[in-house]
């Protein structure tokens, strides 16, 4: 579409016309015509705030960004390689915290997409996180539906956070310099989005909940301990004291009230949303099976509750370990001898203070199998994770040690603490340690051989205990010979190594499959795969390895139009791989199969999910011989 289109369109709109645009769309065209009197042919080029003003904006959002660090770079590492965009703006639509490809820089800061930028509605025109704050709804802004035209490359995809009295505070979007024709290409990224905004509210909630009662909602039991849809905090006179924003949806229609009136809720009894008093609610903990924790609800619905008692305030936070149940091990996947083996070094190193090394290519899972290293060791403290390749190099030492107030321009009035100072008590998760400039390595090998942290600009030495963790998909050993990496740094870190293999030499695809399916279906309904859509997803190569399989089941379960995934939902690259694979050729699919069991009818009968009666009849009917 070109500029006088554009113009026109806009116009049309401010008419009264219907041009076909999302409801969204056209509600912040006719704001920006008619409440903030914007000209559609004015060209409105990124503003990028003063280093005083977002130093001011960047306090005031500390807390939450601290908090939501490790969200926010889980779904960077998730979404880098299609070349998104992170950004986390405020309530004003200032960008508080970037993550980026440093290499692009000056075009993503010319396109606004950067640290300091301004995307409030008034002043950007209609653009993801101005909507977003407009609405308090998760939204795409694609291209052509931005008000300026210098914005039209764009697509933006943005979800609202808010805090735990009900209020919007910030936006998280995701945007791309330039992207597909069509909106529906960014069906997964809202799906990603709107996942780590739940995330960060629960994690939020947690935090400001410590000595209340927190409890967590699901539609369905298998997603009540992992990933909850709803939380609420509850203080011991039986008040809600708190909630994420599923929780504020959830008790609102629980009482046919509107969502946007938190005061309506906060501080009323729990009891006046519930088919249950305190103790029944504080009785949902882990001591039963998810199935068995049903809650009615006052609306007649009925929902699977996790309670989770009060924490006692805790003075020091020790290395005390404790045994950890077999499910996280569990979880490193299906039964096979590779993955077994992986299980037992897994157990036995856990327990003990070696520093651990995760070699494997990216996309293996190395920070899913540092999480769970973590929760089998038994560590008191936190999981704090760093991609080392993410963090600027001239921010790395201030990010990672901290700084004193005062220590260089820009600093926070109060100074802040480290990355490393945050992982006292539990595990420091190092990410791409292999891209740490040499400089930090030195500083870094000093505070694991000390075991203390200098902040930049301190000058008194803070004592820590941590257990570390490190990953790196380069050979280190090679970097070492080559002089890139410090020999005493790698040493410090590798006292045991353990190396994650290639997703197309994993025994375990189909468990692996079967998982995935269960993460990214809809509450209370199975995700399933057609035949020959399992057959080309077995036969994949799969480049990306797990990160690449995550990605690709998100975007079927989000194109599918039921519960099952045919060959048509997958990604093009997918899809367009194998056409004598497809839902019409079932003869081509089983032999597909087969042929890469090497004619072993069990093994095929275990990937495709069925028992072997049900290949064998499967055989008999298609007109396939026992293979030789």
């Amino acid at each position: 579409m070109g500029f006088a289109d554009h113009i026109k369109e806009i116009e049309r709109v401010g008419q009264g016309s219907n041009t076909g645009r999302d409801a969204l769309v056209v509600e912040s065209w006719r704001r920006c015509l008619e409440t903030y009197q914007l000209d559609p042919a004015e060209a409105r080029e990124a503003v990028i705030v003063s280093q005083a003003r977002l130093r001011e904006h960047r306090q005031q959002a500390e807390d939450l960004v601290h908090i939501a660090r490790s969200g926010l770079e889980r779904l960077y590492r998730q979404v880098a390689e299609q070349n998104y965009v992170l950004l986390l703006s405020d309530q004003q639509g200032v960008t508080v915290e970037f993550l980026g490809d440093p290499s692009f820089n000056n075009n993503l800061r010319k396109a606004g997409l950067y640290l300091g930028s301004d995307w409030s509605e008034p002043r950007a025109g209609t653009c993801a996180v101005g909507a977003c704050l407009a609405t308090g709804e998760p939204l795409t802004i694609h291209q052509t539906d931005h008000f300026d035209i210098t914005h039209t490359p764009l697509s933006c995809t943005a979800a609202p956070i808010y805090d735990t009295q009900g209020a919007l505070v910030a936006v998280l979007d995701i945007s791309l310099l330039s992207s597909p024709i069509l909106k529906a290409s960014q069906n997964m990224a809202r799906h990603l989005v709107s996942s780590t905004v739940r995330r960060i509210e629960l994690a939020n909630l947690m935090a400001n909940s410590r000595h209340d009662l927190v409890l967590r909602f699901a539609g369905a039991p298998e997603f009540l301990d992992v990933d909850p849809e709803a939380a609420i905090s509850v203080d011991g006179a039986g008040l809600i004291t708190g909630m994420t924003h599923g929780g504020a949806r959830l008790l609102a229609a629980s009482r046919g009230i509107d969502w946007r009136q938190p005061e309506r809720v906060i501080g009323q009894p729990v009891t006046d949303f519930f088919e249950a008093d305190l103790d029944e609610l504080a009785s949902l903990t882990r001591a039963s099976l998810p199935q068995d924790r049903r809650i009615a609800v006052r609306d007649g619905s009925v929902l699977f509750a996790h309670a989770i008692e009060p924490q006692q305030r805790v003075v020091a936070v020790p290395l005390v370990r404790s045994v950890q149940p077999e499910s996280a091990i569990s979880r490193l996947g299906g039964s096979v001898d590779a993955i077994d083996n992986l299980r037992r070094k897994v157990a036995k190193l856990a327990p003990s203070a070696l520093p651990i090394l995760l070699q494997g290519e990216t996309g293996t899972g190395k920070e899913y199998l540092a999480r769970i290293i973590h929760e089998v060791s038994g560590v008191s403290g936190r999981f704090v994770a760093v991609n080392c390749a993410a963090i600027p190099e001239q921010l790395i030492e201030s990010e990672l040690f901290g700084y004193v107030p005062g220590a260089f321009t820009g600093a926070l009035a109060k100074g802040r603490k480290g990355l490393v100072e945050e992982a006292a008590g539990g595990t420091l998760f190092l990410d791409e340690i292999g891209d740490m400039p040499y400089a930090a390595q030195s500083r870094l090998l000093r505070v694991l051989a000390e075991g203390e942290v200098l902040p930049v600009g301190g000058s008194v030495a803070r004592k820590l205990e941590f257990r570390v963790v490190s990953a790196s998909h380069r050979p280190l050993g090679d970097m070492v010979a080559a002089g890139s990496f410090r020999q005493d740094l790698f040493y410090r870190l590798n006292a045991a190594t353990l190396s994650l293999p290639r997703l197309c030499q994993r025994g375990d695809l189909p468990w692996l499959i079967d998982r995935l399916l269960e993460k990214h279906a809809a509450p209370g309904r199975a995700l399933r795969l057609s035949p020959a859509a399992r057959v080309l997803i077995l036969n994949h190569s799969w480049p990306g390895n797990i990160r690449e399989l995550d990605n690709a089941i998100a975007f079927a379960a989000a194109l599918c139009e039921s519960c099952l995934i045919e060959i048509a939902d997958l990604p093009e690259h997918l899809a367009g791989s194998s056409p004598d694979t497809g839902d019409d050729h079932p003869e081509a699919a089983l032999r597909a199969v087969l042929s890469a069991c090497h004619g072993n009818i069990s093994e095929a009968a275990r990937r495709l999910g069925i028992d072997r009666t049900t290949m064998h009849r499967r055989m008999r009917r298609l007109g396939i011989g026992r293979p030789h």
